[in-house]
């Protein structure tokens, strides 16, 4: 094996070396130089924000020539490629659910198509509904963003979008024919529409501002729909300064949201905290267009999430209980000072909550696994018991169907759709068939990192059995920490395989800044304490070290989207630490979200760089400024899609054009570029597939056998 090994490596040293000698192209240097608060910050490579640029999409296309020819003469990718199209061709991969009336809606890409589809289930039989792959050109790609069936499951409202933009089209099905109704209505992305109990219309969110500019999520609207309109007539219902009495921010949200059996209309304003700002109003009078607004409570009172029961408002409320409980008050008159409380605080955090028939299903997580529990109409609190333990991706009720349907993964299981019933009895809907592939070689590890501030920082591994502790093994750690999301709870790791089969070990550390422990571990890695998210990861990766799994010349770290702020961070502050980075659509110059689409609405979670704590926040956590002349960095790998909403592609190139101008190490430093996708959530299987062998061919490259 070890005579393997060393053939492995020198023929990977000669493919790196070959390739080193055509050097990736050398960006233009434009230096524009910032002052905030007296203290001066320089962007040499500003110009790379305008896509107008006549040097912007050469300089992309000669970086992907570059990239391509050195990922493309590693010698295990067209191996691992092989293995990983087998690996996700042999998935039915299941994105969401919703339960309406007689009709189970599921949203899955069949094993061995390319995109995710939409089909019904009713009277035991299945059938298709949307099918975004029949858009399909030869140059472009469709996707399904977002769907919406109607109370009784007779519309649906659904998003398209090309290219992995999520520029979403809103259309409309008449699920019984599946004939496609006339109207379109644009600028839907994350429309959210709520249909109204007969199925005649829907209240839906639209974007205003153009996309591609910094406007685009600002001032968007609420408008209302009913079937057979012309959409351009939709009424507008709320709008910033439209009601006086409703005041918020132009980065802020409204959405409003109807429920069966309820006289109620719920007004939601959201950013993106967790934390949202709630009103009722009369249906009635919010279809008229003379909607007054009661106020039930403020982002002060940090409140995430509501649902309506008839007269009753249940709140999902963490304001002194971190993790969460939940509160009843009349929607009638909604004063939160007379809030009962139903579910007491408890050391599971509540996720999310769901109306049936037989009571409330609240979705629950214990430091990152996954609980369920249900409050029934006497307020008697039950846990359901779970097959495994895994993460609940999803329930989906409806108020008329005792029970729910729901999404659950572990590391070595696929997402299934499993049945709750009112007897608490969990059944496998089989909607989901079992993929061919053994796993009975692989195990999963959790463990504890300790933090320097002395925090327990949970993490798991995933290998195959029999793994020795002498320090050599590959290792990629991944990590994510922000908005309170809970990213890394367990997934199956289909595509990972491959890599673990190389003998490698897949980790993912649970960093402050996620949701995994509820809103003091969000809190513990925002704003001011986000140093805290990448040095739980380094934390991570020492104790990895320290226990023999793996070793610095061995180790891969990675993250993706705003995972690129711990993965960068680490790649500036400890080098040492990494053989190789990975930072997927990373973000790696927040000082200048005020240059990209997705910027402003992110303030709540960054800072904003008009205030001088908001600014100290965000340089805090700026790796392309953190980058140093002369640092012995690491081999890196970035990847960006041109069509990216979410994170612009002027982070990842700015990061790799500042990295190739300033290691002194003498390992690659690589971007990755998709002309024809954007933050991933549209990507096809193929291009995923490319990506991940790409990735791990990369990851091996530099991390073995050395």
């Amino acid at each position: 094996m070890s005579g393997l090994i060393r053939l492995f490596s020198g023929v990977v040293l000669a493919a790196l070396t070959a390739a080193a000698a055509a050097a990736p192209p050398v960006a233009r240097v434009e230096p524009v130089t910032d002052t905030h608060f007296g203290e001066k910050v320089v962007d040499r490579y500003r110009w790379m924000e305008n896509d107008k640029d006549p040097d912007w999409l050469p300089f992309l296309k000669n970086q992907n020539l570059h990239t391509r020819s050195v990922l493309d003469t590693l010698p295990l990718r067209g191996e691992l490629l092989a293995r990983i199209q087998q690996l996700s061709g042999d998935v039915t991969a299941v994105a969401d659910i919703q339960r309406a009336g007689a009709r189970s809606f599921y949203q899955q890409r069949p094993a061995g198509a390319n995109n995710h589809k939409l089909f019904v289930q009713e009277n035991g039989k299945s059938r298709m509904l949307v099918d975004p792959t029949t858009l399909d050109t030869a140059t472009s790609h469709y996707s399904l963003d977002w769907w919406v069936a109607s109370p009784d499951g007779s519309k649906l409202a659904y998003g398209l979008s090309k290219d992995g933009s999520e520029d979403s089209v809103l259309h409309i099905m008449d699920v019984a024919t599946g004939s496609i109704l006339p109207e379109r209505i644009a600028n839907t992305q994350a429309a959210y529409p709520s249909w109204l109990e007969d199925s005649s219309g829907f209240f839906y969110n639209q974007l205003t501002g153009k996309v591609n500019t910094p406007e685009r999520y600002l001032n968007s609207r609420v408008r209302f729909h009913r079937i057979g309109d012309d959409p351009a007539k939709d009424r507008i219902l709320m709008a910033r300064g439209l009601d006086r009495a409703v005041k918020y921010e132009s980065n802020q949200s409204p959405y409003v949201f109807a429920t069966p059996h309820s006289r109620h209309a719920v007004l939601m304003i959201t950013d993106v905290r967790q934390e949202k700002r709630f009103l009722v109003a009369p249906l009635q009078d919010v279809l008229k267009g003379r909607a007054r607004w009661t106020h039930v409570t403020d982002f002060a009172d940090q409140v995430t999430s509501a649902e309506v029961h008839g007269d009753e408002l249940y709140l999902l409320s963490t304001l002194k209980h971190p993790r969460g409980r939940i509160l009843k008050v009349a929607a009638q008159s909604p004063a939160l000072g007379s809030a009962r409380e139903v579910v007491a605080e408890s050391g599971l955090v509540i996720q999310g909550m769901m109306r049936a028939r037989d009571g409330l299903y609240l979705r629950a997580m214990d430091g990152g696994i996954g609980r369920v529990l249900r409050l029934d109409a006497n307020g008697k609190l039950a846990n359901v018991t779970l097959p495994f333990d895994g993460t609940v991706g999803t329930l989906a009720a409806d108020p008329n169907t005792p029970g729910v349907l729901m999404l659950l993964s572990g590391w070595l299981t696929p997402t299934g759709i499993w049945s709750i019933d009112a007897a608490g009895k969990v059944t496998d809907t089989g909607l989901t068939p079992k993929p061919p592939i053994d796993v009975s070689a692989y195990t999963t590890e959790r463990r504890f990192a300790t933090a320097k501030d002395g925090t327990k920082i949970p993490y798991s591994l995933v290998y195959r059995k029999g793994l020795k502790k002498d320090g050599r093994n590959p290792a990629f750690i991944s990590a994510y920490g922000s908005y309170g999301a809970a990213a890394y709870t367990p997934s199956f790791v289909n595509r990972s395989l491959s890599l673990i089969d190389q003998g490698a070990i897949v980790g993912f550390a649970n960093v402050r800044g996620g949701g995994e422990y509820g809103r003091d571990w969000h809190r513990a890695g925002q704003l001011e304490n986000k140093p805290n998210t990448w040095r739980d990861l380094i934390a991570v990766v020492e104790d990895m070290h320290k226990e023999g799994y793996t070793a610095p010349a061995h180790t891969a770290i990675g993250g993706r989207s705003a995972g690129g702020i711990p993965t960068g961070m680490a790649l500036t502050e400890r080098p040492d630490l990494f053989a190789a980075v990975v930072s997927g659509v990373g973000w790696h110059n927040p000082l200048r979200y005020v240059a990209e689409q997705n910027g402003y609405g992110e303030e709540g979670e960054w800072g904003a760089i008009r205030d001088k704590a908001g600014y100290k926040a965000l340089k805090s956590i700026d790796s392309y400024q953190a980058v140093k002349d002369g640092g012995k960095y690491p081999a890196v790998l970035l990847t960006t899609g041109v069509t990216d909403p979410r994170v612009a592609p002027f982070h990842p190139a700015k990061m790799a054009a500042r990295l190739q101008a300033a290691s002194a190490s003498g390992k690659p430093v690589l971007l990755r570029v998709d002309f024809d996708a954007g933050h991933g959530m549209g990507s096809t299987r193929a291009q995923q597939d490319a990506e991940a062998a790409d990735t791990y061919a990369f990851i091996l490259a530099q991390t073995r056998g050395k």
